[in-house]
């Protein structure tokens, strides 16, 4: 900014503090006005005279906010915030100025806004503050219930937080994920948890509860099903899974002595996941050489959410499996992925699965050869599961996949199914479960362990086995 401008903003500044507070002075000192004229006219007068004044004087003041203004000075516009002395260069377009943490707060901290910020609260925030705003010591966030909480946070900084998030701890930055109406809409709910104010609080908790009744899936997976939920725009995710499927958690000798068979060799399996925008996402997924080396590439579109108002959550995906490192033995696959929550702490899940040219699930023990080339066979599976959570971050899951075209073609003689327990925390999920099924791709899923191992009871309950899930938000 050029050196004349600064002295005669700071001139002008000097100049609006001076009149505002002789303004006050007279205010305080003014007789009462005889009845001559209605009061809305006298306001009506005062408020030309403002804006006329104003305006001869290059003065816009920015609506909802009693701190902050804009100066024009030859061609060039600069916002002035009286309260933190500061002064800078507006280079947006008039009718929106560049906000910054105050003006988002000044413009949307308001009670209309909280309804709104408490479905995003609840949505995207209670994983680490709790659904009533009360921190937990697990993560180590505050109360925000907490008078002294809220008499240490201003507006600004609260909404810088959201915004940007903090530095040295697990709050991420919102910037990108939620606009500023949504950012000043999370901190007005904030604001309206303040204990000083029990109705308040009581009234904003209550419509928390009541807007927020839909179930928000921890992981992609509920074991081997997908969950099809919606993933952050620009979010990055790792998705890691182990099956153990040459030893049987339950049948046998020494199960306990072995960890129910962790001792075991297992089928380990990894992918990325990366959200284009809140609705279109791709993945990549690979599975080891004892299980076909299968890379599968796939594509995703976010159709339908509860939490948008819908009656129920709906994704179709598109993938290609390529055995050998996705060099052979393709197959593809079409899915479309359909929940409801039937309470906020339960939903269930169909995908129905059309694959085309998909092949039987067998071993090659021998790492170092590629897998035969088997005769491609159409498929279709309908999956089923649902999720329980019996803490609010801890959930009971179980699903099965029958295949109703082609299973007996491809060796499968009953279906795969699976039960665990599922556990959330921030952007991690990690689920432990037991299975009859070794596959991880969407091709190989649906195959179970007797086809794998080539036993015909393999598949049965006691040949059941341990796994884990785990994934992890990397931002």
């Amino acid at each position: 900014m050029p050196f004349q401008h600064i002295g005669f903003v700071h001139f002008l500044m000097t100049a609006v503090l001076a009149c505002l507070a002789t303004t006050s002075v007279r205010a305080g000192n003014r007789r009462p006005v005889p009845s001559t004229a209605p009061p809305a006219a006298v306001t009506n007068n005062q408020t030309k005279s403002n804006s006329s004044m104003a305006e001869s004087l290059g003065i816009q003041f920015l609506d909802g906010s009693s701190s902050s203004l804009i100066i024009e000075r030859d061609g060039k516009k600069y916002v002035v915030d009286l309260k933190d002395r500061t002064i800078r260069e507006a280079d947006a377009p008039e009718s929106s100025p560049v906000a910054h943490p105050g003006e988002i707060a000044s413009r949307f901290i308001s009670s209309e806004n909280t309804q709104l910020g408490a479905r995003i609260f609840v949505e995207k925030c209670s994983v680490c503050h709790g659904e009533g705003g009360r921190g937990l010591a697990s993560v180590g966030t505050p109360d925000f219930t907490d008078p002294k909480i809220q008499a240490a946070m201003a507006d600004g900084a609260i909404v810088e937080s959201i915004k940007n998030g903090k530095k040295g701890t697990v709050m991420p930055s919102w910037q990108d994920k939620l606009s500023d109406n949504e950012i000043g809409a999370v901190a007005s709910f904030i604001r309206s948890l303040d204990s000083s104010d029990p109705a308040q609080q009581r009234a904003a908790a209550s419509e928390a509860k009541e807007k927020v009744k839909v179930y928000t899936a921890a992981d992609d997976y509920l074991y081997s099903l997908p969950t099809g939920r919606r993933l952050e725009r620009h979010g990055f995710y790792v998705n890691f899974t182990h099956r153990f499927a040459f030893d049987p958690a339950f049948s046998g000798r020494a199960r306990g002595a072995a960890l129910l068979g962790l001792d075991g060799f297992a089928v380990a399996s990894f992918g990325f996941r990366y959200g284009i925008t809140d609705k279109l996402s791709i993945s990549a997924y690979r599975s080891p050489s004892v299980i076909g080396r299968p890379i599968e590439l796939m594509a995703a579109y976010h159709i339908l959410d509860e939490h948008d108002g819908y009656p129920l959550n709906a994704t179709f995906r598109f993938s290609v499996d390529g055995q050998n490192n996705f060099s052979k033995n393709f197959t593809a696959n079409f899915e479309g992925i359909f929940s409801r929550s039937l309470f906020k702490r339960a939903q269930i899940y169909v995908v129905p699965t059309l694959s085309l040219q998909n092949r039987r699930l067998i071993l090659d023990p021998t790492l170092e050869n590629a897998p035969p080339a088997l005769p491609g066979i159409n498929s279709f599976s309908l999956g089923a599961g649902a999720a329980f959570d019996i803490r609010p971050s801890v959930a009971l899951i179980g699903e099965v996949i029958p295949t109703l075209v082609n299973g007996r073609a491809l060796g499968i003689h009953r279906p795969a199914f699976a039960i665990g327990i599922q556990k959330r925390l921030w952007r991690h999920a990690f689920t432990l479960g037991f299975s009859n099924s070794p596959g991880t791709v969407v091709s190989q899923r649906a195959g179970t362990r007797a086809t794998f191992l080539g036993d015909p009871s393999a598949d049965t309950p006691s040949g059941l086995f341990i796994g884990f899930d785990l994934m992890r938000q990397m931002y």
